[in-house]
């Protein structure tokens, strides 16, 4: 094997701004050999998200550690083994792990997760952002029967599943979002939400007011920022508001960007104002593997994503995907 070579990307510089191709270089260097309790993974499908655009910059808040520069980027990924020596696993087996932006990945087998093949009818959901949508509506939002339900960045691939789980937990209305007026119509007649309001179409708090005349009950927050803030204006008394995301300082080209909140506000009206993060949360995954499993196979749920093919695609992936390009996830076929 050790004649056989492979492509991987590699961050080339640090972004000053919005990513751009040129911060990424791609090289064929060596299949890896594994040794004893290794594992020697073929990838096949793996995922962007708007975090690792944090991850480019050298240092982050994000409990994740940033990208080197020469070295390869990370990121989920699902394949199968190629050796596995002196470990449970065998040639074929369907895993994933976080080594993507490489056609090869050569792992300890503790960090190796073995998937079960007939879990989910797309292998590719394995990479959704749905454990990270789960938690933030059960147990930050608490979304409950009756509720009125805004999702900020409802479009992205945490907030397109956000608002179909928001509808499965009982939510009467569910309001969404975006950057466009076709991703909000798409939103509406595919993904269930009641109604969509759009950045840059106005101020958001008026929208929203329009759109939840009787108040939200709860908040899935991916955003930040002015949306943020009209949730608060917005919110009925004893609202829980989850803090999920921060893409207005993620993809900010401005640095950090802060919230004004008025903390008197959410006191006289008892609401709940609450960041988690899918680290804290790791118990839920299996959970929300067997109900995305049902639905999908029930019709009740819905993967919505975007497929590049070839892992010279990947940057572009990415770029794309801070830029807004696509609706809901978006994933590389290696």
């Amino acid at each position: 094997m050790t004649n056989r070579t492979h492509r991987e990307v590699r961050l080339a510089a640090r972004p000053q701004g919005p990513v751009t191709e040129d911060l990424f270089e791609i090289v064929e260097v060596p299949v890896p050999e594994p040794g004893p309790g290794q594992v020697l993974v073929r990838n096949t499908l793996m995922g962007v998200a708007a975090v690792m655009r944090t991850l480019m910059d050298e240092t982050s808040v994000v409990p994740m550690p940033s990208y080197q520069l020469g070295e390869p980027l990370h990121g989920s990924a699902i394949g199968e083994v190629v050796a596995a020596p002196g470990t449970d696993l065998k040639p074929g087996d369907l895993v994933e792990h976080r080594l993507g932006w490489r056609e090869y990945a050569l792992l300890d087998a503790d960090q190796v997760h073995r998937l079960d093949p007939d879990l989910l009818p797309d292998p590719a959901g394995h990479l959704s952002q749905g454990p990270t949508a789960w938690m933030g509506v059960v147990r930050g939002a608490e979304v409950r029967p009756g509720d009125t339900v805004f999702v900020t960045g409802a479009a992205g691939g945490v907030g397109s599943l956000a608002g179909q789980i928001a509808r499965l937990r009982g939510a009467t209305r569910v309001i969404g979002s975006t950057g466009s007026q076709q991703k909000a119509d798409r939103l509406i007649k595919e993904f269930g939400y009641d109604a969509v309001v759009i950045r840059g179409a106005g101020p958001i708090e008026e929208q929203l007011r329009r759109a939840a005349p009787e108040g939200i009950d709860a908040l899935f927050d991916n955003v930040g920022g002015e949306q943020l803030q009209a949730a608060i204006a917005v919110a009925n008394r004893g609202a829980r508001l989850a803090i999920v995301g921060a893409l207005s300082s993620q993809l900010s080209q401005d640095g950090p960007a802060t919230t004004e909140i008025d903390t008197l506000s959410l006191l006289a009206r008892s609401i709940t104002l609450r960041g988690v993060a899918l680290y804290d949360h790791l118990d839920l995954i299996p959970e929300w593997n067997a109900q995305f499993g049902k639905g999908l196979r029930e019709g009740t749920l819905t993967f919505p994503h975007a497929r590049l093919r070839g892992i010279e695609q990947a940057p572009r992936a990415l770029r794309e995907l801070t830029e807004g390009r696509h609706l809901g996830a978006v994933i590389v076929e290696l």
